[in-house]
């Protein structure tokens, strides 16, 4: 098929981040060490894709831990749970896994520790995000959620001269950052976290898609559309001035976007898996194209250890 495009080029870092990749790994070795079915409570990362190979392994994801049976062993998603999850999953002594995003967990420890000193806490994310849900409920009387500047211009508080902030993770950089200055200027005895809590793989994936899409007539961003980092892609690319679309993988690739286009961008969101980028690419290699290019603006090497009972766990089967 002709095509008037031309050079494929491709951000990087992209796709899974070590939170996700733990998060996945966990539910794989889970099923290896315990046997099928291991229950999962809610998508254990962001990732149509992900999900259904899971499941097709034998994992069952479930919405709330009412529905895992007594005794059964129940993975927490990557996005993290709040204390009253716990309690109910005690309550069914589940034997449970906490597949939580270390960076994740470092926001509630966040939240705690302002909520013990007294402060009201305002936490900046999307309101029904599963993340944010869980943070929330680390101190439910004390937190207030924003999502814009005009949140911010609207909120009320107790002590203006006692409040604090957290962000959920997954966040556009430059936006959240618009924020917390909108909350600097209404209290300027503010105070935040030691460390920047949107998380690494976000900002550099991020950064990436700003460094290419000056470049680029279209922007591809692989990923599904619960995601929350991959919706921030496609708007970081549009804010840079490029066309950009979000699609779970290449069959959602629409003929009118590439007319006229000669040269397009792919990114991938923090939970989608390289093989649909691959995919995508030998897509276009079909159509002709032949130059593919990658940007690296950082070479990520974090990597996070899989939760301690899978560790254990793997311990005492080798043992035997």
């Amino acid at each position: 098929m002709s095509t008037t495009i031309e050079k494929l080029v491709l951000a990087a870092p992209r796709g899974y981040c070590a939170g996700v990749d733990r998060a996945v790994q966990t539910v794989e070795r889970a099923l290896e060490l315990h046997g099928k079915p291991v229950y999962v409570r809610k998508e254990i990362v962001h990732n149509r894709h992900v999900v259904e190979e899971l499941t097709e392994r034998g994992a069952v994801f479930v919405d709330e831990v009412t529905e895992v049976p007594r005794g059964a062993v129940c993975v927490f998603s990557a996005h993290g749970v709040s204390p009253e999850v716990r309690v109910g999953a005690d309550a069914r002594a589940l034997d449970t896994i906490d597949a939580t995003c270390p960076l994740v967990t470092k926001v509630h420890r966040e939240a705690v520790n302002f909520a013990d000193r007294g402060y009201t806490i305002v936490l900046v994310g999307h309101h029904g995000h599963e993340e944010v849900e869980g943070t929330m409920g680390e101190a439910p009387e004390r937190m207030r959620l924003v999502e814009s500047e005009e949140d911010v211009t609207a909120l009320e508080v107790e002590d203006p001269e006692k409040v604090a902030y957290i962000t959920q993770t997954t966040l556009a950089v430059d936006e959240t950052s618009a924020i917390v200055a909108r909350l600097r200027e209404r209290f300027p005895s503010i105070v935040g976290p030691r460390t920047d809590d949107i998380c690494y793989a976000t900002t550099n994936r991020q950064a990436a898609v700003k460094r290419i899409a000056d470049m680029c007539d279209l922007l591809l961003v692989i990923g599904s559309r619960n995601s929350s980092n991959s919706m921030r892609l496609v708007e970081v690319a549009r804010d840079c001035g490029s066309e950009s679309h979000l699609i779970d993988n290449v069959s959602e690739v629409r003929e009118e976007w590439l007319e006229g286009k000669r040269v397009v961008g792919i990114s991938s969101g923090a939970s989608a898996p390289e093989n649909l980028v691959q995919e995508l690419i030998d897509f276009f290699r079909d159509r002709g194209v032949s130059e593919v290019a990658e940007f690296d603006v950082v070479r990520e090497d974090v990597r996070f250890m899989l939760p301690k009972p899978i560790r254990e766990a793997a311990a005492a089967s080798e043992a035997r």
